[in-house]
């Protein structure tokens, strides 16, 4: 029996070099007449030794694609995991009575996956456990990345069979503060005249030439010659204008999770429904963000974001059949994926929009002579430029107490009775929101200079 032993070892040892696997101490499992004293756990491409206290006459396997096996004496059977599942191993007597049913599991082989998971992300406290034909991981670890990393090692072992309860440990709230600038100027000059010749006897009048709607920046000279009477009206017009747009919102959200801003109104849309009834519906414009953060690894944050700037435009009107004017829109967005690490920025969306509008009215033959051509043109010059920054920065954010936060209406003091009938204030001290609008400088020279 002994020497028979030496031999089973020595076979299991062959088998091991031959295959070029890394030797595990081999598994044994004792089997007495009536069941076995235990479930046999057989690794995938692993093999143990089932040994009987009594000879058997036969033995066999349920399920030759979960495990296979081999006799070498009347007391040992070699069994090979080839599959993960669950087979039943019998063994049979000489005269063909039932010794035991052996319950066999063929799972993963962990012992391999954890060597490899402890190189690829060492000083990771990840348990590995086997459910069933799976792999279980649980554990904490630092970051969204390697919880990744570690679950597609498993999935090389297991294929469809993981069961992730990892959690990712640090901070995994997310705050975006993004800008938005925006810019719109507008010039606009004209020149035009008009000449009108008219006599007293008749009451015949010659007139060429068109005016400004507005009379602002008109100059009329009248003579006459004799019964002739001469009206020229010359009109000049320039207009400047400059508005300023500028949103600031901070967002936090967890990570994965999606966040939504908006700062603006809703717009009335009559619409027709099937049965002819009218119906509204509202359209949103002013700014909007939406973003989702993703903290990879440590403090690099992915971010997809899609940002956009509408307005109403009072140029555009249509008009519906039922006497109701509706205004077009305005609407400058933006759709991104960036990443970045905690505090860094990036301008995500640099739009630029010029207009330029020339138009040039006159009198045939008589709007081309020099210098007294001018009388019989209208020249009108338009040109409008829009500029739209938007810069993002997230920043890695935990909770703080609600006394450590701090409002706006916070700085700001009601005044008494008699500090607003009597002196006229609205606020007691030029602090808060209306303080800091009131103290910025909107003199300078923003984003370009138009010409």
């Amino acid at each position: 029996m002994k020497m028979t032993r030496l031999l089973l070892s020595g076979c299991l040892g062959a088998f091991l070099a031959s295959t070029h696997m890394t030797p595990i101490q081999a598994e044994t499992l004792r089997v007495l007449t009536g069941p076995a004293t235990g479930a046999l756990n057989v690794p995938i491409n692993r093999a143990v030794v089932v040994e009987s206290d009594v000879p058997f006459g036969e033995v066999s396997i349920a399920n030759p694609g979960i495990a296979d096996i081999a006799t070498f004496t009347d007391r040992s059977i070699y069994v090979l995991g080839k599959a993960p599942g669950r087979t039943t191993l019998t063994l049979l007597g000489p005269d063909g009575t039932l010794i035991s049913n052996v319950e066999v599991h063929v799972t993963p082989d962990v012992a391999e996956f954890k060597e490899r998971l402890q190189q690829i992300l060492p000083g990771e406290p990840i348990e590995v456990r086997t459910a069933n034909d799976g792999i279980v991981l649980s554990g904490q670890v630092s970051s969204t990345a390697k919880m990744d990393r570690a679950t597609d090692l498993a999935n090389r072992y297991a294929p469809d069979r993981v069961s992730n309860l990892m959690v990712v440990g640090g901070t995994q709230q997310v705050m975006l503060k993004v800008r938005f600038a925006e810019m719109q100027r507008s010039v606009g000059k004209a020149l035009s005249s008009t000449l009108a010749v008219s006599t007293d006897n008749n009451g015949n009048e010659i007139s060429s030439g068109s005016g400004l709607a507005d009379s602002f920046g008109s100059l009329g000279v009248q003579f006459g010659i004799g019964d002739v009477s001469f009206d020229v009206l010359l009109e000049a017009l320039e207009s400047k204008g400059m508005v300023r747009t500028l949103a600031e919102p901070n967002l936090t959200a967890l990570s994965g999770q999606e966040a939504t801003f908006l700062a603006g109104g809703e717009y009335p849309v009559p619409t027709a429904a099937d049965n002819g009834e009218v119906s509204v519906e509202y359209k949103t414009f002013g700014v909007e963000l939406n973003f989702t953060p993703v903290v990879v690894d440590g403090d690099i944050i992915n971010l997809s974001i899609n940002s956009a700037v509408s307005s109403i435009d009072t140029t555009i009107t249509v008009e519906t059949g039922t006497g109701v004017t509706l205004n077009g829109f305005k609407r400058r967005e933006s759709s991104t994926t960036v990443e970045m690490r905690d505090g860094q920025s990036f301008a995500i969306a640099g739009l630029l929009q010029d207009d330029f509008t020339n138009n040039s009215e006159q009198l045939p033959w008589l709007g081309d002579v020099p210098v007294l051509g001018a009388l019989f043109r209208s020249v009108d010059y338009q040109r409008s430029q829009t500029e739209l920054v938007i810069i993002v920065t997230p920043h890695l954010v935990t909770p703080v107490s609600g006394e450590a936060l701090a409002l706006p209406t916070d700085r700001v003091r009601i005044p008494t009775e008699a500090d607003l009938f009597l002196f006229g204030e609205v606020a007691k001290s030029p602090s808060g929101a209306a303080g800091e609008v009131a103290r910025q400088d909107f003199s300078t020279s923003y984003g370009y200079v138009m010409e």
